[in-house]
């Protein structure tokens, strides 16, 4: 009796828990609805994070349309200004002098020129042409030459403080740094301009305004592109010691390109020289074998005529031949 009651027990328990283990456990139907609901929370949450970045991938894009934008319009601001002031091209030359004092320095070889016209019996044309020349022609001429100069020997040594950026943005110095360093130890002129560029920023300029005063300083278009690259960078991010590397890298195919078109017009220009010169090297032989044979070019109103003619064809002639040289990089 005792042990009947015993197993009625053990099967009532047996199949209490039979039946709590049906109405309780979770259905094949319901783990499969509880992994097509995680499924779909996880699609939910990857197209949150791709909305995500697509949205910030279009405010890069915006922040960089509005960034070129902006500096498309100060270009064009800056070529309506194109025509330089004095102040402006003594500055672009390197020369420390103010306006005045060139204007002084004019006026003193002006009169030089001029008094030695006149000691040495000239015509009054040709001292009047003297004090013209020394005046206007010969003192700007040099400060125009001085500026190309300088110009020149930016552009030769530009690619390699663009390296010296890239070398230290890739070891971890900040941008200011590396500026400071190009103004400490490149050589001139590239370390003057990096060295008022540093001091802008330094007295309160923004990045801004520092490379917009470089340009205006230096209007070159490498200089034009080294200032995109780094407002760029600052305001919509991106890796700048590639881009400026790639910049670097342009900056010399560039120059080595300016160099194969120098090499190939060499010929050219070589036969301009000749083509040019030769009319003063017949003159000048012709006055040496027989000086009074071009006097009446000198002394009657047709010969004047004739050599103003002449001058002006020969002018003429001679832009030619420059425009028909001279290839744009």
């Amino acid at each position: 009796m005792d042990s009947q009651v015993l197993i009625v027990i053990v099967l009532g328990i047996v199949c209490f828990g039979a039946l709590a283990f049906v109405l309780l456990a979770p259905t094949q139907q319901d783990k499969a609805n509880k992994r097509v609901a995680s499924l779909k929370d996880a699609k939910v949450a990857r197209r949150g994070g791709a909305a995500g970045s697509a949205d910030n991938s279009k405010e890069r894009r915006r922040k960089l349309t509005e960034t070129l934008e902006a500096i498309d319009s100060k270009q064009k601001d800056l070529k309506k200004k194109k025509r330089l002031t004095l102040e402006q091209t003594l500055e672009q030359a390197g020369l420390p002098i103010k306006k005045n004092q060139f204007y002084i320095a004019s006026a003193g070889l002006a009169v030089f020129l001029g008094f030695i016209g006149l000691i040495s019996g000239q015509t009054p044309i040709v001292t009047g042409g003297l004090v013209v020349i020394g005046g206007l022609g010969l003192p700007r001429w040099v400060v125009n030459f001085l500026r190309t100069r300088r110009q020149k020997k930016f552009v030769a040594e530009f690619s390699n403080a663009i390296d010296v950026i890239v070398r230290g943005v890739k070891s971890g110095l900040p941008v200011n740094e590396c500026l400071k360093i190009i103004a400490r130890e490149s050589p001139r002129p590239v370390c003057d301009e990096f060295h008022m560029l540093t001091e802008g920023m330094r007295v309160g300029m923004s990045l801004e305004q520092a490379l917009e005063r470089m340009y205006e300083r230096m209007p070159l278009q490498e200089v034009n592109f080294f200032g995109i690259v780094l407002l760029i960078q600052q305001k919509t991010g991106g890796n700048l010691a590639e881009a400026l590397g790639n910049l670097a890298h342009v900056l010399r195919s560039r120059k080595l390109m300016e160099g194969k078109v120098k090499a190939l017009s060499a010929e050219a220009k070589a036969s301009a020289y000749i083509i040019g010169s030769l009319p003063f090297l017949v003159m000048g032989a012709v006055k040496v074998a027989s000086p009074d044979y071009l006097d009446p070019l000198f002394t009657t109103k047709v010969g004047n005529f004739i050599l103003i003619g002449a001058g002006l064809w020969m002018g003429t002639g001679v832009l030619v031949m420059k425009k028909m040289i001279q290839i744009k990089v």
